[in-house]
């Protein structure tokens, strides 16, 4: 019985919607293959369901070309039965050479179920068609159409892994659909049909109706399939920019209320579920920075610079870095901004800790300047004031190098304690610690000399304690060096008392020891020191203005 295509809209039709289709269907499955575990699998079952859904809606298409000459109708389960091996098939194609590491083999597997699953759909919607005539068919062109379909497919993976370029997609969507519409044409070439008189067509769908249905439904699908996979190209650039600690936000213009990504909710502090306003994010700076924040804003806008700037948020404590750049349509209008947002407080607190750095370094080197300046002084009036009393260099040597063993001794004390200052009794212990402990006695509240202090009197203690061991109280074993001290309205009142020694007598001139005080306590402390001389012992009483952080609470 005749029957042809004709030469009209549906063939050329059918065509597109196969190539499209088989365009989605690829650019899905090649994202599926960059994707892991369940997503994977999800992005393949949506490649699947559209490559099977354009096979099925291309086929029922071009049968509106198809002239039979005698009325004709679908059975609806025989229809919807064609489409789920279109879709499955596809599926199985697809998994089997999912893999970046899938090799030839699995691409002829894949190539084979993807070709039976057009020629599956192929003929079981044949099937479906309800009409008065036999349906047989030619098993040459049947053959051929296999062939087609499993070849075109295979040609088609190759193309669509070879290269992820678009001329390489589109060459793999081209191949595809023409494989489609090409086996499809050669098994309507290899219908025959037998006239059955009295034949009984049954219920079904007629083939305008279920075209048209088909039709919407795979164009639909077909573009739902696009948005999903731009939206999801999207969400994997979000998801990445996330990843790395910077936020995502944009603004509609003329300026309306930001999109915050979550990672810039969290930066900025704005709750998951808040609302935004138009000046949500300058809002949140100071009053000054905010017309800074404008100015470069409007900058942006207006395409003259992009928008780079780093602010303070007073109510975090935070700093950001906040950039964005302007973004036009087509037409050259300005549609919106778009930027990245990143938490930079640990770079600048790393920035001010270098400062402060640079500072705690500028700091030291100028204290040690003055510490070096000031020791260089005092070992100068030591050797000036020594030199002076000694007759020659032989008596000389031995009472320098005391004196300056007691100045290296309470630098070492001052050293332990960070240079903070040094408690009065620490200074005390060591300079009787060559001498008995029943021969001396201290007795007084912890108070704390600053550096200075613990110099000028760690010499002065120093010059009494060897004299005591030369003429007092310290040059026999019966003798006692008593210090008491108490502190009273921010002063050190501390008297040293020598008794049981040899007895004393004035001394004719002025010693090393009587100029130290007057130069260092009376003089440099501003402090008022009183030496005697009785008989029974010498004496020593001093009274010395104290900082607000010397005295200690007992």
């Amino acid at each position: 019985m005749h029957h042809a295509h004709h030469l009209n809209l549906y063939p050329v039709l059918s065509l597109a919607i196969a190539v499209l289709g088989a365009w989605t269907a690829l650019d899905l499955f090649n994202r599926a293959r960059a994707q892991i575990g369940t997503n994977r699998l999800r992005w393949m079952a949506v490649a699947a369901l559209v490559l099977g859904v354009s096979i099925w809606s291309m086929h029922f298409i071009a049968m509106l070309g198809f002239h039979p000459e005698m009325p004709a109708s679908y059975d609806i389960g025989l229809t919807m039965l064609s489409l789920l091996l279109a879709v499955v098939g596809s599926g199985f194609a697809f998994v089997s050479v999912g893999r970046v590491s899938a090799g030839y083999r699995r691409l002829v597997v894949g190539g084979v179920l993807m070709g039976l699953a057009i020629v599956g759909m192929h003929y079981v919607g044949m099937a479906a068609m309800r009409t008065t005539a036999a349906i047989g068919y030619r098993p040459t062109l049947v053959a051929l159409s296999v062939v087609i379909a499993i070849g075109a497919a295979f040609a088609a993976l190759v193309a669509s892994r070879a290269e992820r370029s678009l001329k390489w997609r589109a060459l793999a969507a081209v191949i595809l659909g023409a494989a489609i519409a090409a086996m499809h044409h050669t098994g309507m070439a290899a219908v025959v049909l037998t006239p059955v008189a009295h034949a009984d067509m049954g219920a079904g769908v007629s083939p305008l109706g279920l075209a048209a249905a088909v039709a919407a439904g795979s164009v639909g699908i077909l573009f739902l399939a696009m948005g999903a996979s731009l939206f999801d190209q999207r969400t994997n650039v979000l998801a990445a920019v996330d990843a790395g600690g910077v936020g995502f936000w944009e603004a509609r213009l003329p300026l309306r209320a930001p999109v915050l990504s979550p990672r810039a909710r969290t930066i900025l502090s704005v709750p998951p579920d808040g609302r935004l306003g138009p000046t949500e994010i300058g809002d949140r700076l100071s009053p000054e920075d905010r017309i800074l924040h404008r100015a470069a804003l409007e900058q942006a806008i207006t395409g003259e610079a992009d928008y780079d700037q780093e602010w303070f948020l007073p109510e975090t404590g935070r700093w950001i870095h906040l950039r964005g750049r302007l973004v036009r349509s087509r037409s050259g209008r300005p549609e919106r901004m778009s930027g990245v947002i990143t938490d930079i407080t640990d770079r600048r607190e790393a920035f001010a800790a270098l400062a402060d750095s640079e500072r705690q370094q500028r700091v030291l080197i100028n204290e040690l300047n003055h510490r070096v300046k000031n020791t260089l002084a005092t070992v100068q009036s030591i050797a000036r004031q020594t030199a002076r009393r000694t007759p020659d260099i032989k008596a000389f040597i031995p009472v320098f190098e005391s004196r300056l063993i007691a100045l290296s001794n309470t630098q070492n004390l001052l050293t332990a304690h960070k240079w903070d200052g040094v408690d009065l009794r620490i200074l005390l212990d060591q300079e009787f610690a060559p001498y008995a402990a029943e021969q001396v006695c201290l007795s007084g509240p912890p108070v704390d000399l600053d550096p200075r202090q613990a110099l000028g009197m760690g010499l002065a203690f120093h010059e009494m304690a060897v004299n005591a061991a030369k003429y007092g109280a310290l040059f026999n074993t019966t003798g006692v060096v008593r210090v008491d001290w108490s502190v009273g309205d921010g002063h050190l009142m501390l008297d040293w008392v020598e008794s049981g020694g040899p007895s004393v007598t004035p001394p004719t001139r002025r010693g090393f020891g009587s100029d130290l005080i007057e130069s260092t306590v009376n003089r440099s402390l501003e402090g008022t020191a009183v030496l005697a001389y009785p008989p029974e012992g010498f004496s020593f009483s001093l009274r010395l203005p104290l900082g607000p952080t010397s005295e200690t609470d007992v």
